[in-house]
């Protein structure tokens, strides 16, 4: 653990891309490929899922701290987070064995960690509250960090595929690409991902995403129209569909392996000749395009019930070919691309398997009143491609742009806040904003981002000032601030009072010159609604 907990340190303590790299790679050079494996997981944003419940760790915390409960809700209130309040708390009563941190992190993980799952509550307690009591402070902060899933340290996969590079010699387009896809942390697995052979590959490996950048300048500025291909901007779950030696892999974005929750994705699928990998967008689609909510209720569903199925049935909405006979054809033209992917989905003849169509359009005035059509066709806004452009991996910005539809927008009142986590726990970022329903007002949406830090600190300095009520870490305050609240689309739901959920909410300004009375009415968000067809 020594090593890890120094590289840990050094990078919580800089922000300088390049010394971040260099720490990574001296540690990925110096220390035993199973070590490396289990840092390269836990720095690249993976976590052990439900080793302890929070509500648990807070009760084990008041037990080997001492401290009540009310002082645990205050501390890390204040700190904003668990692991550091954690420590802090207990390390009066610490008696740290020094040789605790000789231990491998794979040992550590896999003889430590892991076995929690496997411990009745009482052995589970006694087991952390040792760690907090008997190890030195970096390792208890480490190994609680490792509890709760919470290692953040400002590591991009793009920073750790570079130092990967550095230290191995192959390529970060190499690096990025095995580091792709559901794999175990072993000594084996990070073997196989330093390993020069270059022609390395697993059956079920997907390729890094290429995103596209929100376009920030006028269209027309990109030049002739007809060097750039438009399609719509689907509102779904971003995935690849992998066809290799007789099998399927559906992986979302998020590197998920999702093709058991979408059978009928799957029996498509199966129509693709081998060595096929195609990059699309799962979308609920029944007669028409379903709303996202519609979708979400496919999600996270290992068994999908025989009603689920015809109630929200889904496709994929295919983009690009980027495997093709086996060979990665990522470096070909877009439009190339595209003339294989057409061939691929028209021989296989699937309904539940389509090309993303085309925008016809000759000029940009005329793709801008192509735009106005998003609303209807449930779909974002439009995707301008380089028709000459290559399959990039990560965020590329200049060959792929992202021209979305403005947001809704509705006017509303604070009427609640909490602190926020991590470097703004001493600040209320978080709030909760209504809006009218006849004479009462009535929570519709929560929203974080959008204010400037002066913004923040002026809104901050008015909620203590004027904290009507404290419910734990939310306090609610007067209606007077009124702010527009953008969001991309609003849905029935059976968990908020006013009845409706909005998606992706997010503040776009401080309405200084509007009265809490000039706030929007629940009606407006009624008016805005579609229901699910």
């Amino acid at each position: 653990m020594r090593a890890f907990l120094t590289l840990y340190g050094s990078l919580d303590s800089t922000t300088s891309t390049n010394e971040k790299v260099e720490a990574m790679q001296s540690y990925f050079s110096n220390v035993p490929p199973e070590d490396a494996a289990w840092a390269l997981y836990f720095l690249s944003g993976k976590r052990i899922k439900r080793l302890a419940k929070r509500s648990d760790l807070k009760h084990w915390l008041v037990e080997a701290s001492g401290y009540s409960q009310w002082m645990i809700d205050e501390c890390y209130e204040s700190v904003g987070d668990f692991a550091e309040t954690a420590v802090l708390l207990t390390s009066h009563c610490t008696v740290p064995d020094p040789k605790a941190v000789e231990i491998k992190l794979s040992n550590w993980v896999e003889q430590k960690l892991l076995p929690l799952n496997d411990l009745a509550p009482d052995q589970k307690s006694e087991t952390i509250k040792g760690w907090w009591n008997g190890l030195p402070l970096n390792m208890s902060f480490i190994a609680t960090k490792l509890l709760t899933g919470g290692l953040r340290v400002g590591v991009s996969r793009l920073l750790l595929a570079r130092a990967l590079s550095n230290s191995t010699g192959l390529s970060k387009s190499i690096i990025l690409h095995r580091m792709m896809g559901h794999v175990s942390p072993s000594k084996d697995m990070f073997t196989a991902l330093v390993d020069p052979d270059t022609s390395f590959s697993q059956v079920s490996q997907p390729y890094p995403f290429f995103l596209a950048s929100p376009i920030e300048k006028n269209v027309g500025d990109l030049g002739l129209r007809n060097k750039w291909i438009a399609e719509w901007k689907w509102d779904g779950i971003r995935a690849q569909a992998i066809r290799r030696k007789g099998k399927t892999f559906i992986w979302s974005r998020g590197e998920e392996l999702v093709t058991e929750r979408f059978p009928e994705v799957d029996r498509a699928c199966s129509h693709l000749p081998d060595g096929t990998v195609l990059d699309g967008e799962l979308i609920g689609w029944k007669k028409n395009v379903l709303s996202f909510s519609s979708l979400q209720r496919r999600l996270n569903r290992k068994n999908v019930s025989k009603k689920l199925l015809e109630e929200v049935p889904v496709r994929l909405v295919c983009y690009d070919c980027i495997e093709y006979n086996s060979h990665d054809i990522r470096n070909r033209p877009l439009s190339e691309r595209k003339q294989i992917l057409s061939r691929i989905i028209q021989r296989a003849n699937q309904t539940n398997l389509t090309a993303s169509p085309i925008i016809e359009a000759t000029s940009w005035e005329e793709l801008k009143l192509r735009r106005t059509e998003s609303r209807a066709r449930r779909v974002e806004g439009l995707m301008l491609k380089e028709i000459n452009s290559v399959y990039e991996t990560g965020r590329k910005r200049g060959h792929w742009w992202k021209w979305k539809v403005d947001p809704y927008t509705i006017d509303a009142v604070i009427v609640y806040a909490k602190a926020g986590s991590g470097r703004r726990a001493n600040l209320f970022t978080d709030y909760t904003f209504a809006v009218w329903s006849d004479d009462n007002l009535v929570p519709i949406a929560k929203a974080y981002t959008g204010l400037n830090a002066k913004e923040i600190h002026n809104l901050d300095r008015w909620i203590r000032e004027n904290t009507i009520e404290r419910f734990g870490p939310v306090r609610s305050v007067p209606p007077k601030h009124v702010f527009e609240i953008g969001f991309e689309g609003i849905t029935e739901s059976k968990r908020h009072k006013s009845g409706f959920a909005l998606r992706f909410p997010r503040i776009l300004r401080w309405r200084k010159d509007k009265g809490p009375i000039e706030a929007d009415r629940l009606e407006e968000l009624r008016r805005l609604f579609f229901p699910i067809s």
